[in-house]
């Protein structure tokens, strides 16, 4: 596993999949041997968008689930079209990992609906407006160590730590608000879009919304699905997140999600909810 400033490095084609390493940047919050669920979303979004691309056609939806623990072996993606279509397209993408025998086990998959736009500003409207103050105005720290109860040594450990965040005042509401940047390309040596940027961090909505004590408590997301309102532009993603607790072991994240132009997307996190022995 290299240490290279990315958090995938690329190792070619073969036939219908890509091949990346994992580096230690891609680190989960909830074991040294996992990723966290950031760089994957990110990974295959990146799948997503650029399968096949058309400039007529935007993603309105991608959907991610998580089919099992998503190891720091070898990972690769393949990529394909389920519903092609000139109005409406699904493209799906599967990441698996290479297993000590050398075959590779499927563990999560994306599914985006990729439409045709059209002209509709003039009835252009969002359940929600702009996240402020902008992250221009506020001061920004590396992970999430010191930021309301964001604190612990998992504050700063593998991909969180590679993150700029900026927190949002408290508005007395439920939710936790922060605009959150990666400080790493997601694959070394290319140029990360900025969907590809906004994907690869929103997956901290789950930690930025909880109301549970860190290190008493975890909750990992099984699933996380996004639906865009419009494309985001620039670095900053703005996300105001909240966390549902049911009494059965289970709950959900729902977060709005912002750039600094505004409103950009909605996103839904299903949480597996247990105590820590």
């Amino acid at each position: 596993m290299s240490d290279e400033r990315a958090y995938y490095l690329p190792l070619g084609r073969d036939g219908d999949h890509e091949h990346f390493t994992p580096t230690e940047n891609t680190v989960s919050v909830w074991g040294d041997e996992l990723q966290h669920g950031g760089p994957p979303i990110g990974l295959l979004t990146r799948a997503l968008v650029r399968h096949e691309p058309d400039p007529t056609h935007e993603f309105s939806r991608i959907t991610v689930d998580i089919l099992g623990a998503i190891g720091l072996g070898e990972n690769r993606v393949a990529t394909t079209v389920l519903r092609p279509g000139r109005q409406i397209c699904l493209v799906q993408a599967e990441l698996s990992v290479r297993r000590d025998d050398g075959t590779f086990r499927p563990v999560a998959r994306a599914q985006g609906w990729r439409l045709a736009t059209d002209t509709t500003s003039a009835i252009e409207h969002y359940p929600a407006g702009s996240l402020a103050p902008g992250p221009q105005d506020l001061e920004g720290t590396i992970g999430f160590s010191g930021l309301g109860p964001l604190t612990g040594d998992w504050g700063t450990k593998g991909f969180v730590g590679t993150l700029e965040a900026r927190m949002v005042p408290d508005d007395g509401g439920d939710g936790r608000r922060v605009w959150v940047r990666p400080l790493l390309p997601l694959v070394a040596g290319e140029q990360t879009t900025d969907i590809e940027k906004f994907f690869t961090v929103l997956d901290v909505a789950n930690g930025v919304g909880s109301r549970l004590e860190f290190g008493k408590w975890s909750f990992m997301n099984t699933d996380t699905t996004v639906h865009l309102y419009r494309q985001p532009v620039g670095d900053w993603t703005g996300i105001d997140a909240r966390m549902a607790v049911g009494p059965g072991g289970y709950g959900m994240t729902g977060a709005e999600l912002f750039d600094e132009s505004g409103a950009v997307a909605r996103s839904a996190q299903t949480l597996l909810i247990r105590p820590f022995n």
